[in-house]
Parts: structure tokens; C-alpha cells; sequence
């Protein structure tokens, strides 16, 4: 009997320290889990922030070769009343040159093609000198309504007409359409040789024929695109969101609304991962580190 009592004791002591040390590590990887989880979610830190001096400020773009930031700016109307121009931005948020390009009426989106900076302005399409800040041809589009972003392949410019819900190619002075019926289409962005875009029914990627796919309809009415990788993306909705999509995986990084401050078409320093955000009726640029945590 006292045998058996004895190894009653010992196999229920077993068995006490065991779930002790299982519930021990259970909880360690449960804690270490939340740890991992908790490093993985996206952030954003304010950097710097201009002074009022971009009125109606609508697109940033970062151009490695100039170690430039390019602010479109004066869309107040969409009047051809010459009241547009370009400044540029260091890195570091001072400006280089307020008043670098002037005369044009409602600039909106950019890209760079060798050492021309392409800009759409309402109705037309501006090619002007990196160099030099002269304006040097324009390109007329024929029943435009209202030119929005631009991007490129590195040879090939695209631009989209929000209004006519249109996308149009540049290249070698000559434009032509290469999608249609593509609602409210907006920001565009090339990556690897595949167009993508914002319209009223999300994140959106183009096919070779004019057609599209929906990636993610958590964020419709989109502003400004960048493009990381093939599955990852900042997106912008001009009213004062930034949204960080990876995958099936969407972040909000920035809600500036309740301060009436925009997001409207961001531009993005690779080396530094600092967006740019014009902030259009707020008259600023604003920049913002991203803290991926992956």
C-alpha cells in the first residue's frame, strides 16, 4: 500500500511540473508571437514640415539624379489662368527654388524621362528641361477634360484623364489611348513594366489590352501611388488618408481630415523610405518616415 501511495505522489508530481513548464513555454510563445505581431504593423513618424509657401499643392516627386523633391503647385481653379508653377525641395524640406517653373495653369501629376520632367496641366501635357526649367513642347489632348496623374516605364509616359475616366501613352511626341471606361481614374504608377492605378473602385493593375483588375477595394477614391514591390503599396485619398496595402493587408498610416490638412498625390525617397505629402489646401509639404517592421 505505501508503494502504491508512493508512486501516485511521484506520478502526479510528474505530471504538476510538467503542465507547469508547458504552460510556461505555451505563454513565452504566445508573448513572443505578440512581440512579432506587434513589430509587423506599419507605421509613420512626421519628419519635417514646410512653411505655407505651396499654394494648392498637388503632387510631390523625388528624382534620385537631381536629389530633388518637385511640388506642383497653384490648383486653385482648373481656369487656364496661368497662376501655376513648380518648386522645388531638398531632401531635407528647404526649398531650392520656389518659382522654378512658372506660367503654367492647374499642374498635377509628374515623371521623368531622361532629362525631361513630364507634367499634366488640365487639358495638355508639358514636357520641360530638368536642366534647365524651360518649358520645352506641349501636347495638346484632344477632348481632355481633366489630365490628372502621371507615370512612367522609364521610356513611356502615362497619364491619366480622371474626368473621361481615360488613360492615354506619351511617346516620341505622340499620345494615344490605351484604356478606357476606367472610373475616375486617378493615381498611376509603373512597375516592372505593368501599369497600375487608383480609381473610384480601388487599387487597381492593368493588363497589356486595356483592361484591369480590382487588387483591393479597401481604398477607393485614390490620389497618389508607390509601388514597393509586386504586393506592397502606399496609397493616398486626397481628403487626408495614407494607406500602407501588403497583400490582403491594408493600413491606415495617416488620417489628417479632422485637420483639414490633404494627402493628396505622394511622391516617396526610397533610400530614406520618406513619403512626401503635398497637402494641397493646407499650402505645405509634409514628409513622413516609414517604419515597415518586417
Amino acid at each position: 500500500m505505501k508503494t502504491s501511495l508512493y508512486a501516485i505522489s511521484t506520478l502526479m508530481l510528474t505530471l504538476f511540473v510538467f503542465g507547469c513548464n508547458n504552460s510556461s513555454n505555451s505563454s513565452a510563445e504566445n508573448e513572443e508571437t505578440t512581440m512579432e505581431t506587434e513589430v509587423a504593423e506599419p507605421s509613420v513618424t512626421l519628419v519635417w514640415k514646410t512653411d505655407t509657401l505651396f499654394s494648392d499643392s498637388e503632387s510631390t516627386l523625388y528624382h534620385e539624379g537631381t536629389n530633388t523633391i518637385y511640388v506642383s503647385c497653384g490648383n486653385n481653379s482648373t481656369e487656364k489662368d496661368g497662376d501655376g508653377y513648380i518648386a522645388t525641395l531638398n531632401p531635407d524640406g528647404s526649398v531650392q527654388q520656389l518659382d522654378w517653373v512658372t506660367g503654367l495653369h492647374a499642374p498635377k501629376g509628374m515623371a521623368v524621362v531622361d532629362n525631361s520632367l513630364f507634367v499634366s496641366d488640365i487639358d495638355e501635357m508639358v514636357e520641360i528641361d530638368l536642366s534647365s526649367g524651360e518649358i520645352l513642347n506641349k501636347y495638346p489632348v484632344e477632348g481632355a477634360q481633366f489630365l490628372n496623374d502621371v507615370a512612367t516605364d522609364g521610356s513611356i509616359v502615362y497619364f491619366s484623364d480622371m474626368r473621361a475616366n481615360k488613360v492615354y501613352s506619351l511617346s516620341d511626341g505622340e499620345y494615344e489611348l490605351v484604356a478606357e471606361n476606367v472610373p475616375s481614374i486617378n493615381g498611376l504608377e509603373s512597375h516592372n513594366g505593368t501599369l497600375y492605378g487608383l480609381n473610384s473602385e480601388g487599387l487597381i493593375k492593368f493588363d497589356n489590352a486595356g483592361g484591369y483588375e480590382i487588387l483591393t477595394d479597401e481604398v477607393k477614391g485614390g490620389d497618389g501611388l508607390v509601388i514597393l514591390d509586386d504586393d506592397t503599396f502606399i496609397a493616398s485619398r486626397w481628403a487626408g488618408q495614407i494607406y500602407f496595402i501588403d497583400g490582403d493587408q491594408v493600413t491606415l498610416l495617416v488620417d489628417t481630415e479632422p485637420e483639414q490638412s490633404n494627402t493628396a498625390d505622394i511622391g516617396y525617397i526610397p533610400d530614406q523610405e520618406l513619403i512626401l505629402v503635398p497637402t494641397f489646401k493646407k499650402n505645405e509639404v509634409a514628409a513622413y518616415q516609414l517604419e515597415i517592421g518586417r
